[in-house]
C-alpha cells in the first residue's frame, strides 16, 4: 500500500526467498544424503537408487544447464558407489546410468518448459505494470492546497488494476477529484474504468462545473459503446463521486452518482456527507430523468474528506457484519494523514473474513493551509 498511489509491486517476501533457496539446495542435499546413507548402510541396503530424484528435483528451480549438471553428477556418483561396493561394471551399471540419463533428459525438458513460462509471466507482469501506470497512474502527494493519500488494492491477488478507479487534476482555480467503482469484476470492469478515466482527463479541465463533468463522463461511455457495441463496457454501470475544491475558499463541492457517501472530518467530528438528490450511476442516466445536484459544504484548512468504494464499506466479518468505517474513522482523527490509508488497509484485512475479496480504493483528501500550498503540475 502506498499513501500516494497504487501499491507498488511487493518485493518477494523473506519466506518466498527462503523457499527458492531451499529448492535450489535440495538436489545437492539429496545427493549428499544418498551417498552418505549408501556408504553407512549394509551392502544389502541399496540406497544409491534414490539418486534418480536429484535431476527431477533440480528441474523445479534450476535452469536447463543446471538440471543437466545435476543429472551428470548423479550419474557419476552412482557409478562411483557401484565401484566402491566392489561390483563389476556390467549390465547393472549400464542400466542404472541409462535410467539416470533418461530421467536427466526428461528433467531438462521440464526445466526448459518451466523457464519459458516464467519468462512469459515476467513479460506479462511488465506489461501490467505499464498498463497500471497509464490507466491508474500514481497521484501526486499534493495538488495546490490539497493533500492526497491513497489506498488501492485490486481484488485479484496478482492483479495491478481492478474495477475501482481514481483521478485528480489541478485546474485554474480549483482541484477536481474523481473516485469510482465499476459494477462487476474482471477485464470488462477494467475496460469501463479506463474509458471513464480517459473521459475525465480530457474534460475535467474545461467542464464548467461538476454537473457538466458528470454528463461528459456519461457521454464518454455512450460514445465508447457506440464505437464498440459488443464491448462488455457497454453493459456496465459505474458509481462515481466527483469533488471540486476551489482555491482560496473554505468550501468543497460534491456530486454523487450512486456512490457511498464520503466521510468528513472537521476537528474531532466525523460525519457523513449525504447528498439531498444523488444522481444515478453513470451509464444508467437513460433509465430516468437525471438532474445532477451539487452539494456544497464547509471544508477549511485541516479538514479531511475520505472517499471510498464499497470494497471498504461492504467488507464483512465472520458474522456477516459490515465494516464499521465511520466508527473506525473516529479512532484515527489524530493520526497523521499519510498514515490513515495504511491504518485502514491493516484494519480491513484483519476485519474481513478470509481477507479482502473485492477491489478496495480509498482516498483521503486534506485541505492544507493555503500559505503552505505549492502548486504541482500534472
Amino acid at each position: 500500500m502506498s499513501a500516494a498511489g497504487p501499491r507498488p509491486r511487493p518485493r518477494p517476501a523473506p519466506t518466498t526467498r527462503t523457499q527458492v533457496t531451499l529448492g535450489r539446495a535440495l538436489p545437492v542435499l539429496v545427493m549428499a544424503l544418498v551417498v552418505a546413507a549408501d556408504l553407512l548402510t549394509p551392502e544389502s541396503e541399496r540406497v544409491d537408487r534414490l539418486l534418480i530424484t536429484a535431476p527431477a528435483l533440480a528441474a523445479v528451480t534450476w535452469s536447463v544447464r543446471g538440471t543437466v549438471v545435476m543429472g551428470l553428477v548423479a550419474m557419476a556418483l552412482r557409478a562411483l558407489l557401484l565401484v566402491a561396493r566392489g561390483e563389476p561394471a556390467t549390465d547393472e551399471l549400464l542400466a542404472s546410468e541409462g535410467l539416470l540419463l533418461g530421467i536427466t533428459t526428461a528433467s531438462a525438458w521440464v526445466s526448459a518448459v518451466r523457464t519459458r513460462y516464467e519468462q512469459d509471466l515476467a513479460e506479462v507482469t511488465a506489461v501490467a505494470d505499464v498498463v497500471q501506470r497509464v490507466v491508474l497512474r500514481p497521484l501526486p502527494p499534493r495538488l495546490g492546497p490539497v493533500e492526497l493519500h491513497l489506498l488501492y488494492v485490486a481484488a485479484a491477488a496478482k492483479a495491478r488494476i481492478g474495477g475501482d478507479f481514481y483521478e485528480a487534476v489541478q485546474i485554474p482555480g480549483a482541484v477536481r477529484i474523481m473516485l469510482g467503482d465499476v459494477q462487476g469484476k474482471g477485464l470488462g470492469a477494467v475496460e469501463t474504468a479506463s474509458v471513464l478515466l480517459g473521459a475525465f482527463r480530457s474534460t475535467a479541465y474545461d467542464a464548467p462545473d461538476l454537473a457538466a463533468l458528470a454528463d461528459r463522463l456519461d457521454e464518454g461511455l455512450a460514445r465508447y459503446a457506440g464505437w464498440d457495441p459488443d464491448s462488455d463496457a457497454a453493459e456496465r454501470f459505474a458509481t462515481v463521486v466527483l469533488v471540486e475544491l476551489p482555491d482560496g475558499r473554505g468550501t468543497a463541492r460534491l456530486l454523487n452518482c450512486g456512490h457511498p457517501a464520503p466521510l468528513l472530518q472537521h476537528g474531532t467530528d466525523v460525519t457523513t456527507v449525504d447528498v439531498a438528490e444523488p444522481s444515478l450511476p453513470l451509464n444508467l442516466a437513460g433509465l430516468a430523468d437525471s438532474r445532477h445536484h451539487v452539494e456544497e459544504f464547509p471544508f477549511g484548512p485541516g479538514d479531511r474528506l475520505l472517499l471510498y468504494t464499497d470494497g471498504v464499506s461492504e467488507t464483512r466479518d465472520r458474522d456477516g457484519i459490515f465494516y464499521p468505517l465511520e466508527e473506525r474513522a473516529r479512532r484515527w482523527v489524530a493520526a497523521p494523514s499519510d498514515r490513515v490509508p495504511e491504518l485502514l488497509h491493516q484494519d480491513l484485512a484483519a476485519y474481513g473474513a478470509g481477507g479482502l475479496d473485492d477491489d478496495v480504493a480509498a482516498l483521503l483528501v486534506v485541505r492544507t493551509d493555503p500559505a503552505a500550498a505549492e502548486p504541482l503540475p500534472r
